[in-house]
């Protein structure tokens, strides 16, 4: 005999898991339906569907498809059907109805005349009828018209299986049960937890994401703590069956909570960590989940070395009208980054954007929804490949609620843009700092990116588009954290109400002292360029992807010399970067240009700068290659006018053939890139090391001139050592410098 046909419905985003899990049950022939799934199945796997799903909402029997367009027609419809097969007359009942796009428009009228069409025909038949319970009834019908088309079920499950009875209390929107569980099998609970993992929850609230992820893991059956459903007062209930049911689940109950793995719910209000606490009583749970106080942004536990993350955290009107999201989002990353390294986690939320302020790269998105608002999981992997620095704003305060000195550190800024905005435009200067830790308080430098008018007939002066770059310098470890976070709120704010730019144009990044070339290694991959000129150079540069953002803007007074003094020759520019200097090179009128740099994906950035200017890669050479190992495999009648050097300050990338230090290094280096200049030719040497000495050898060897003054721009002259720079010439014939070798062993 065929068995029957069962539709189980579910909360949108859910239909293909609840498919899994049925089949899981035993069910056949299981096919997705928008609003959940229909299966075959004995009555076994109907009954193990209302005790194990995790996911459904309701079971639903199949009674009867008619046509229903009038209230007449409906009445008929439901008469026509044996009720006696399903419900005693002294039993009890409820209706529920759905009406949509149909001739009949009012549901609860709907309802009425179901519940008056099913007890009229017990009237008829019996001289009496049964009455209703809306709360527990024997049985429930549910109907569903649309289109002029009535369809009639018996709801097996009585109530939402989303019910688990455990529940008792909750915090402030709490998520209902089996979208918690959905979003603990998109997160691959099963998977992690079959490797031994720990689950926590920073966030955790009364605990439903705590407590559904200790059911699973203990083989808990979600419906073991009911103790109503829709088929126990089912004239067809087989009561043997059921039995059997309940007492295998007990049995795989207590198999399942002696091998509980490590779970974990934290929160900051101790009203609902004793709400959880009670939840995971009801739910059998007590002392085998653990549940502890702790503040997001101050937190304190050692954890084991895998397992899962999931949370929902806060969202309320309040929090967001406050901007305290992205502070909290920005504390829950740390705590990530800090404490659970090694780790998988997923972030429920209604707000995509926030989950920038996690710092970490995420994996893939699913959407799932809470009531009707479709909300994002976000999936992450702990680990140091996927962290970056958030490059959007962290978080800021009210204006009318900033310091003392914060209203100091807000009068410099201000002073400091309209001295320097007039300088900007006397000189066509778009891109320069406007602030540069001029407040110890406020160590942070702050850069202006502008693109100007471009169009024919446009004042070039006039801005079209601003970008701020904040670069906060981290703060010693000495400094109290709650301090340096309000001090950076302050600077945030404060920087945005200045320089009068929105959260899309205002980037922040943290600046800790860098080695060589960790300010070019990659924060983010967010890939988004935007076009600045410089003179009649343009430029992509990117805030979000890395530490700096392509263009060096103290090296402005260099690019403009060799700029001015690149027509007719052959520039050569190592250690390259984004190819700017070469920019500058080529648009002055070099007749070649050769740009050698290890890094590919800084080599596309300069040929993208190469197209931006309308130049040709066949004049303008690319090269990728460790600028050490390149410079001693050139010949020297392969030589050039005209050279910039700006090696790092450190190096040990892998690429290299080995670690370079510019203190110790940079002799052989010059060496090197002199013996490929021209006896007329001058070299541009220039090291961002603060405390850098030239080699008297250097000082000996070649004609140097220590040009560091020249080539600080005004907008740099607070910070003098920003950078070093000399101009390099060989020496005469006759001079000194003919009896000393040139390439000295090391």
């Amino acid at each position: 005999m065929k068995n029957p046909t069962y539709f189980a419905t579910a909360p949108k985003g859910m239909p293909d898991l609840l498919v899994t899990e049925l089949q899981s049950f035993g069910a056949t022939n299981v096919s997705e339906t928008r609003a959940g799934a229909q299966f075959e199945g004995s009555m076994e796997v109907v009954y193990r569907a209302c005790l194990w799903s995790r996911l459904a909402n309701r079971i639903l029997l199949p009674l009867k498809t008619f046509p229903a367009d009038s209230p007449e027609a409906l009445y008929e419809g439901v008469r026509s059907i044996d009720w006696t097969a399903h419900l005693l007359v002294n039993q009890t009942l409820a209706v529920d109805a759905n009406v949509s796009a149909s001739k009949i428009t009012h549901s609860h009228y709907a309802a009425l005349k179901i519940k008056d069409a099913l007890v009229d025909s017990f009237a008829e038949s019996h001289g009496d009828r049964p009455n209703v319970d809306v709360d527990r009834p024997d049985i429930r019908i549910n109907c569903y018209i649309h289109r002029d088309q009535a369809a009639l079920y018996l709801d097996l499950s009585g109530s939402s299986l989303h019910q688990r009875n455990y529940r008792l209390e909750a915090g402030q929107a709490p998520l209902k049960e089996n979208l918690a569980a959905a979003l603990l099998l998109r997160a691959r609970w099963p998977e992690i937890l079959a490797d031994k993992g720990a689950f926590v929850d920073p966030m955790c609230g009364s605990g439903t994401l705590v407590i559904e992820a200790a059911m699973l893991a203990a083989d808990i059956a979600p419906g073991l703590t009911r103790d109503y459903y829709g088929f126990l007062g089912w004239r067809q209930h087989d009561v043997a069956l059921w039995e059997g049911l309940i007492k295998e689940a007990l049995s795989r109950r207590e198999a399942g909570l002696s091998k509980l793995p490590t779970i974990l719910g934290f929160d900051n209000d101790r009203r609902v960590l004793e709400q959880a606490r009670d939840n995971a009583r009801r739910a059998g749970l007590d002392g085998k989940v653990e549940f502890a106080f702790q503040d997001i942004e101050h937190f304190r536990h050692s954890f084991p070395a895998q397992g899962l993350v999931v949370t929902n955290p806060p969202y309320g009107r309040r929090l967001a009208e406050t901007n305290e999201l992205p502070r909290l989002y920005h504390a829950l990353g740390t705590l990530l980054k800090t404490h659970l390294r090694g780790w998988k986690a997923a972030l429920f939320t209604e707000d995509q954007t926030l989950g920038k302020h996690l710092g970490l790269r995420a994996d893939k998105l699913h959407t799932l929804y809470n009531g009707a608002i479709a909300c994002k999981l976000i999936h992450f992997t702990i680990e140091e490949s996927h962290f970056y620095r958030d490059a959007r704003l962290p978080f800021r305060v009210k204006p009318a609620e900033l310091s003392e000195h914060a209203a100091m550190f807000r009068n410099r800024l201000d002073k400091n843009l309209k001295q320097l905005t007039k300088w900007a435009r006397r000189d066509g200067v778009s891109c320069f700092r406007v602030y540069d830790a001029d407040l110890p308080d406020y160590a942070a430098a702050i850069d202006v990116y502008r693109r100007a008018g471009a169009a024919a007939g446009s004042d070039p002066s006039e801005v079209v588009e601003q970008w701020v770059c904040i670069q906060e310098y981290a703060a010693p470890q000495t400094i109290d954290p709650e301090k340096v976070g309000l001090r950076t709120r302050e600077l945030v704010t404060v920087a945005q109400l200045v320089l009068g730019v929105d959260d899309d144009h205002l980037f922040y990044k943290t600046r800790a002292r860098q080695r060589g070339e960790s300010q070019y290694e990659r924060i983010a991959t967010e890939r988004r360029f935007h076009e600045v000129a410089e003179g009649s150079c343009r430029f992509w540069v990117n805030f979000e992807d890395y530490l700096d953002t392509g263009l060096f803007l103290d090296h402005r007074p260099i690019r403009q010399r060799i700029g001015q003094q690149a027509r007719g020759k052959k520039f050569l520019n190592l250690f390259a970067y984004t190819g700017a200097v070469t920019i500058h090179a080529a648009l002055g009128g070099a007749v070649t240009t050769t740009t050698v740099d290890m890094s590919q994906t800084y080599l596309d950035w300069a040929r993208r700068n190469l197209e931006l200017n309308g130049l040709d890669e066949k004049t303008h050479r690319l090269v990728q290659a460790d600028c050490l190992q390149w410079l001693s495999q050139q010949r020297q009648e392969a030589s050039y006018d005209l050279i910039f050097l700006d090696p790092p300050t450190f190096s040990n990338s892998k690429r290299m053939a080995q670690a370079f230090d510019v203190q110790q290094d940079h002799g052989r280096l010059i060496r090197q890139a002199m013996r490929l200049l021209q006896p007329d030719g001058t070299l541009y040497f220039s090291t961002n090391m603060r405390n850098f000495k030239l080699d008297e050898d250097i000082q000996t060897l070649f004609e140097t001139k220590n040009i560091s003054s020249e080539t600080i721009p005004h907008d740099f002259k607070r910070r003098q050592n920003i950078h070093h720079c000399w101009l390099m010439t060989p020496k005469k014939i006759g001079a000194q410098s003919n009896n000393v070798s040139l390439w000295p062993t090391r």
